[in-house]
């Protein structure tokens, strides 16, 4: 399960998420991974476009979290990665920065008493990429990917 932070104006249009640029390379990050779009789920933080297409605010994702948190208890993946850092402060609890988050297993912990756990890879959002793309970053979410590969085997 991919998680991202918000519909941008593509994905507001279609109701599909990560169908513009960003998806675009995600598809390419999926498709490195050996998977296919079809054979993951991809969600985003908050179902609806923000004004501006700005960054989603902490309350802004606090009222979409009961949302994301019944798909993950539906879809029950094996493994979640989040991309980007509002998708990864909202799962993981944490005001971290993404450099100290980036890279490192964490684990999600569903709401209620009987909450389920996940293993989650956060790392950079696609959109990120495009706009940073350097070798270091690219080297960076291969081996985000390549630890989720192992995870998945």
């Amino acid at each position: 399960m991919f998680i991202g932070e918000a519909p941008g104006a593509d994905e507001d249009r279609t109701g599909v998420p990560f169908v513009g640029r960003a998806g675009q390379l995600l598809n390419k990050m999926i498709a490195a991974m050996g998977l296919s779009r079809e054979s993951v789920y991809i969600a985003n933080v908050l179902k609806t476009r923000p004004p501006n297409n700005a960054t989603p605010t902490v309350e802004e994702a606090q009222l979409c979290a009961p949302y994301l948190h019944e798909q993950i208890a539906i879809v029950a993946p094996e493994v979640i990665v989040t991309v980007g850092l509002p998708a990864t402060r909202l799962i993981l609890q944490s005001t971290d920065s993404m450099g100290r988050l980036r890279g490192r297993w964490a684990e999600y912990v569903g709401p209620g008493a009987a909450g389920i756990r996940v293993p989650v890879m956060p790392t950079y959002h696609p959109a990120y990429l495009l706009r940073s793309y350097t070798p270091e970053n690219r080297k960076k979410v291969w081996s985000d990917l390549q630890q989720v590969m192992a995870r998945l085997v």
